[in-house]
Protein backbone atom coordinates (compact mmCIF):
# COMPACT_ATOMS: atom_id res chain seq x y z
CA UNK A 1 0.00 0.00 0.00
CA UNK A 2 0.75 3.35 -0.71
CA UNK A 3 1.62 5.02 2.48
CA UNK A 4 3.43 8.37 3.25
CA UNK A 5 4.32 8.92 6.77
CA UNK A 6 1.88 11.67 7.15
CA UNK A 7 -1.23 9.42 6.59
CA UNK A 8 0.55 6.23 8.50
CA UNK A 9 -1.94 4.95 11.44
CA UNK A 10 0.36 4.00 14.72
CA UNK A 11 -2.03 3.97 16.89
CA UNK A 12 -3.07 0.26 17.93
CA UNK A 13 -6.68 1.27 19.79
CA UNK A 14 -7.46 2.97 16.65
CA UNK A 15 -6.06 0.00 14.30
CA UNK A 16 -8.27 -2.30 16.32
CA UNK A 17 -10.89 -0.21 16.51
CA UNK A 18 -11.17 0.01 12.47
CA UNK A 19 -11.07 -4.04 12.77
CA UNK A 20 -13.47 -3.94 15.16
CA UNK A 21 -15.87 -1.89 13.39
CA UNK A 22 -15.76 -2.69 9.79
CA UNK A 23 -15.11 -6.32 10.39
CA UNK A 24 -16.27 -7.00 6.40
CA UNK A 25 -12.82 -7.98 4.75
CA UNK A 26 -11.33 -8.21 1.83
CA UNK A 27 -9.32 -11.51 1.87
CA UNK A 28 -6.92 -11.76 -1.05
CA UNK A 29 -4.14 -14.37 -1.78
CA UNK A 30 -2.11 -15.36 -4.87
CA UNK A 31 -3.02 -18.86 -6.99
CA UNK A 32 -2.00 -20.95 -9.65
CA UNK A 33 -5.04 -19.16 -11.17
CA UNK A 34 -4.74 -15.89 -10.50
CA UNK A 35 -4.98 -13.48 -7.82
CA UNK A 36 -8.35 -14.89 -5.54
CA UNK A 37 -10.64 -12.58 -3.22
CA UNK A 38 -13.09 -12.87 -0.60
CA UNK A 39 -14.80 -10.59 1.12
CA UNK A 40 -15.97 -12.60 4.65
CA UNK A 41 -16.35 -10.98 8.00
CA UNK A 42 -13.24 -11.30 10.50
CA UNK A 43 -12.83 -11.58 14.48
CA UNK A 44 -9.85 -10.56 16.09
CA UNK A 45 -8.60 -12.44 18.95
CA UNK A 46 -7.09 -11.52 21.98
CA UNK A 47 -3.69 -12.35 20.64
CA UNK A 48 -4.11 -10.58 17.64
CA UNK A 49 -4.87 -13.68 15.31
CA UNK A 50 -7.78 -13.30 12.94
CA UNK A 51 -10.38 -16.08 12.37
CA UNK A 52 -13.29 -16.35 10.25
CA UNK A 53 -15.40 -19.49 8.21
CA UNK A 54 -16.41 -19.82 4.24
CA UNK A 55 -18.80 -21.60 2.75
CA UNK A 56 -16.93 -25.33 2.11
CA UNK A 57 -18.14 -24.96 -1.45
CA UNK A 58 -16.22 -21.69 -1.99
CA UNK A 59 -12.54 -23.29 -3.51
CA UNK A 60 -10.64 -20.85 -1.22
CA UNK A 61 -9.53 -23.70 1.00
CA UNK A 62 -8.82 -25.93 -2.18
CA UNK A 63 -6.89 -22.75 -3.75
CA UNK A 64 -5.15 -21.18 -1.06
CA UNK A 65 -2.35 -23.42 0.61
CA UNK A 66 -2.09 -24.27 4.22
CA UNK A 67 0.14 -21.82 5.43
CA UNK A 68 0.13 -19.72 2.58
CA UNK A 69 0.26 -15.67 3.16
CA UNK A 70 -2.66 -13.66 2.90
CA UNK A 71 -4.23 -9.93 2.68
CA UNK A 72 -7.13 -9.06 4.65
CA UNK A 73 -8.13 -5.06 4.04
CA UNK A 74 -10.19 -3.82 6.15
CA UNK A 75 -11.59 -0.27 5.25
CA UNK A 76 -13.92 1.65 7.83
CA UNK A 77 -14.66 4.73 6.07
CA UNK A 78 -14.20 6.74 3.09
CA UNK A 79 -15.67 10.02 1.69
CA UNK A 80 -14.75 12.16 -1.49
CA UNK A 81 -13.16 15.55 -0.53
CA UNK A 82 -14.73 18.60 -3.29
CA UNK A 83 -11.89 21.06 -3.92
CA UNK A 84 -14.86 23.34 -3.16
CA UNK A 85 -14.59 22.47 0.64
CA UNK A 86 -11.06 24.61 0.34
CA UNK A 87 -11.31 28.23 1.29
CA UNK A 88 -8.09 28.83 -0.27
CA UNK A 89 -9.72 27.61 -3.31
CA UNK A 90 -11.19 30.83 -4.30
CA UNK A 91 -7.85 32.56 -3.75
CA UNK A 92 -5.76 30.26 -6.22
CA UNK A 93 -7.69 27.58 -7.79
CA UNK A 94 -4.70 25.06 -7.12
CA UNK A 95 -6.97 22.16 -5.84
CA UNK A 96 -8.32 19.12 -7.07
CA UNK A 97 -10.50 16.58 -5.90
CA UNK A 98 -9.34 13.42 -3.21
CA UNK A 99 -10.75 10.61 -1.45
CA UNK A 100 -10.32 10.66 2.50
CA UNK A 101 -10.12 7.21 3.83
CA UNK A 102 -9.28 4.91 6.71
CA UNK A 103 -8.31 1.43 5.82
CA UNK A 104 -6.09 -1.57 7.87
CA UNK A 105 -3.87 -4.01 5.41
CA UNK A 106 -3.07 -7.19 7.47
CA UNK A 107 -0.24 -9.45 5.85
CA UNK A 108 -0.64 -13.02 7.50
CA UNK A 109 -0.63 -16.80 7.20
CA UNK A 110 -3.42 -18.44 6.84
CA UNK A 111 -4.45 -22.08 8.10
CA UNK A 112 -7.96 -24.12 7.26
CA UNK A 113 -9.87 -25.74 9.82
CA UNK A 114 -12.13 -28.72 9.01
CA UNK A 115 -12.36 -30.55 12.35
CA UNK A 116 -16.28 -29.44 13.81
CA UNK A 117 -14.82 -27.83 17.40
CA UNK A 118 -12.93 -25.36 16.00
CA UNK A 119 -16.16 -24.62 13.64
CA UNK A 120 -18.17 -24.44 16.08
CA UNK A 121 -16.21 -22.08 17.54
CA UNK A 122 -15.87 -19.70 15.17
CA UNK A 123 -19.40 -19.78 14.48
CA UNK A 124 -20.26 -19.21 18.13
CA UNK A 125 -18.11 -16.00 18.34
CA UNK A 126 -18.67 -14.17 15.79
CA UNK A 127 -22.80 -14.91 15.91
CA UNK A 128 -22.65 -13.94 19.56
CA UNK A 129 -20.58 -10.69 19.32
CA UNK A 130 -22.51 -9.50 15.74
CA UNK A 131 -26.29 -10.85 17.43
CA UNK A 132 -25.28 -8.25 20.86
CA UNK A 133 -24.43 -5.38 18.97
CA UNK A 134 -28.17 -5.94 16.73
CA UNK A 135 -30.36 -7.40 18.98
CA UNK A 136 -28.99 -7.54 23.11
CA UNK A 137 -30.05 -10.24 25.49
CA UNK A 138 -32.29 -11.14 23.02
CA UNK A 139 -29.70 -11.80 20.30
CA UNK A 140 -30.06 -14.90 18.57
CA UNK A 141 -27.85 -18.30 19.78
CA UNK A 142 -26.73 -21.29 17.65
CA UNK A 143 -28.90 -23.35 20.33
CA UNK A 144 -32.09 -21.56 19.01
CA UNK A 145 -32.12 -23.86 15.87
CA UNK A 146 -32.57 -27.60 15.29
CA UNK A 147 -29.17 -29.73 16.47
CA UNK A 148 -29.16 -31.75 13.00
CA UNK A 149 -30.11 -28.13 11.22
CA UNK A 150 -26.63 -26.50 13.13
CA UNK A 151 -24.81 -29.87 12.52
CA UNK A 152 -25.63 -29.66 8.38
CA UNK A 153 -24.63 -26.06 8.48
CA UNK A 154 -21.56 -26.51 10.37
CA UNK A 155 -20.38 -29.65 7.91
CA UNK A 156 -21.54 -26.85 4.63
CA UNK A 157 -18.25 -24.23 6.21
CA UNK A 158 -14.50 -24.42 6.51
CA UNK A 159 -13.20 -22.38 9.41
CA UNK A 160 -9.61 -20.81 9.08
CA UNK A 161 -7.01 -18.51 11.23
CA UNK A 162 -4.89 -15.81 9.91
CA UNK A 163 -1.86 -15.11 12.26
CA UNK A 164 -0.42 -11.61 11.21
CA UNK A 165 3.15 -11.05 10.01
CA UNK A 166 2.86 -6.89 9.46
CA UNK A 167 0.16 -4.48 9.68
CA UNK A 168 0.32 -1.38 7.48
CA UNK A 169 -2.43 0.84 8.83
CA UNK A 170 -3.71 4.42 6.98
CA UNK A 171 -5.67 7.36 7.87
CA UNK A 172 -5.80 9.62 4.96
CA UNK A 173 -7.60 12.50 6.85
CA UNK A 174 -6.59 15.55 4.91
CA UNK A 175 -3.12 16.12 7.29
CA UNK A 176 -1.35 17.53 4.30
CA UNK A 177 -3.70 21.02 4.32
CA UNK A 178 -3.10 24.07 6.46
CA UNK A 179 -5.29 24.52 9.11
CA UNK A 180 -8.33 27.00 7.39
CA UNK A 181 -8.60 24.53 4.53
CA UNK A 182 -8.75 21.31 6.89
CA UNK A 183 -11.16 23.17 8.73
CA UNK A 184 -13.25 23.43 5.22
CA UNK A 185 -12.98 20.31 4.61
CA UNK A 186 -14.45 19.27 7.90
CA UNK A 187 -17.43 21.67 7.13
CA UNK A 188 -17.80 20.74 3.32
CA UNK A 189 -17.93 16.52 4.20
CA UNK A 190 -20.36 17.65 6.98
CA UNK A 191 -22.38 19.44 4.98
CA UNK A 192 -22.43 16.93 2.28
CA UNK A 193 -23.62 14.17 4.60
CA UNK A 194 -20.65 12.48 5.35
CA UNK A 195 -20.50 12.98 8.83
CA UNK A 196 -18.28 10.32 9.90
CA UNK A 197 -15.24 11.29 7.88
CA UNK A 198 -16.08 15.22 9.64
CA UNK A 199 -16.09 13.61 12.89
CA UNK A 200 -12.48 11.50 12.77
CA UNK A 201 -11.23 15.10 10.98
CA UNK A 202 -12.76 16.86 13.92
CA UNK A 203 -11.35 14.25 16.58
CA UNK A 204 -7.52 13.93 14.62
CA UNK A 205 -7.49 18.10 15.28
CA UNK A 206 -8.53 17.90 18.97
CA UNK A 207 -6.12 15.13 19.51
CA UNK A 208 -3.77 17.04 18.12
CA UNK A 209 -4.30 20.13 20.04
CA UNK A 210 -4.33 18.76 22.97
CA UNK A 211 -1.43 17.05 22.46
CA UNK A 212 0.32 20.67 21.95
CA UNK A 213 -0.96 22.14 25.24
CA UNK A 214 0.28 19.56 27.06
CA UNK A 215 3.59 19.47 25.46
CA UNK A 216 3.28 23.57 26.24
CA UNK A 217 2.42 22.95 29.78
CA UNK A 218 5.57 20.21 30.29
CA UNK A 219 7.88 23.10 28.92
CA UNK A 220 6.46 25.32 30.95
CA UNK A 221 7.41 23.41 34.28
CA UNK A 222 10.31 24.78 36.30
CA UNK A 223 13.27 22.43 36.30
CA UNK A 224 15.54 21.90 39.43
CA UNK A 225 18.62 23.83 39.06
CA UNK A 226 21.70 22.53 37.11
CA UNK A 227 24.82 20.95 39.47
CA UNK A 228 27.54 22.40 38.87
Amino acid sequence: MYLPEHFAETDSARISGVIASAPLACIIAQTEAGLLANHIPLLSKPDGSLIGHAAKANDMHRTILDGQEVLAVFTSMEAYVSPNFYPSKQEHHRHVPTWNYVTVHVHGTIRFQHDRQAKHAVVGLLTRLHERRVNGDAGWKMGDAPADYMAEMLENIVAFRITPTRIDAKSKLGQNRDARDYDGAIKGLRASGQTRMADAMQQRAARLKNGAQEHAGESLKPRPPAHR
